[in-house]
């Protein structure tokens, strides 16, 4: 499945994998191929999700994942409804899923200090994963990928890392680098961090369009709490024989 370019191998059932076994998966010459890992089990009563990046480490959160946890109950029959709670390893999270799209709650959003580490200011977001969001004028040319490594050792547990240019107080363009992954076409928890960091410093409002390599996302942050909305799609199924 993908939502907005970002790409994940869904496995549904009680699975346990090995960090190999992950990184088989997503290697993509010659695993399937995906940004990580989805492990979704569950009833018509409870849905789960757990999430493991490319290079098989566990994460707290995924928003586009989410949102393609939500839309693959559905359209599996595992509930009836339109809007239900997915169990997360970040605590239940509601989901609406339309015919075109999925809104995603991400929960509550951190914003904590600010912090000069090179020649860059970072500001340091949580949520319910790490991130450090830094503003640019521009997205071409940046040194993206060498800060996105150089900050994983300044960060024990890793980060992910937002360089983010603000278009409007209701627009702004970004790229994102993962921890465990590199860069990627999209991530939902890093367009709710870079919103969340352009809001406090009053850069932008509470409803934002996020536009990302993979596509255009909207953020909105209300009643304490965090919420995406864009595409989820199923691509193709398939059996693996490892």
């Amino acid at each position: 499945m993908e939502g907005l370019g970002n790409d994940f191998v869904v496995v549904v059932g009680s699975h346990a994998f090995s960090t190999s076994e992950i990184a088989a998966l997503c290697d993509r010459r010659r695993g399937v191929g995906a940004d990580g890992v989805l492990v979704v089990s569950g009833d018509r009563d409870r849905v789960g999700m757990s999430y493991f990046n490319a290079d098989g480490s566990e994460a707290e959160m995924c928003g586009n994942g989410l949102r393609c946890v939500a839309r693959l109950a559905v359209d599996l029959g595992m509930t009836d409804r339109r809007e239900f709670s997915v169990d997360t390893p970040g605590g239940p999270r509601r989901v609406k899923v339309s015919s075109s799209e999925v809104t995603a709650e991400l929960g509550p959003v951190t914003v904590g200090e600010k912090r000069r580490i090179g020649n860059r200011d970072f500001h340091l977001v949580s949520v319910g994963n790490p991130h450090a969001v830094s503003w640019v004028e521009g997205l071409e040319g940046i040194r993206l990928g060498s800060t996105g490594r150089a900050l994983q050792d300044v960060f024990s547990e890793g980060i992910n890392v937002e360089m983010v240019r603000v278009d409007t107080p209701a627009e702004i363009s970004m790229r994102v680098w993962e921890r465990g992954i590199g860069e990627t076409s999209a991530c939902g928890t890093g367009a709710v961090a870079a919103v969340a960091a352009g809001f406090a410093q009053g850069l932008t409002g509470e409803k934002v369009e996020v536009n990302l390599v993979g596509g255009a996302a909207q953020v909105t942050l209300e009643g304490g709490t965090s919420w995406i909305t864009g595409p989820a799609r199923l691509v193709y199924r398939g059996e693996w024989p490892g």
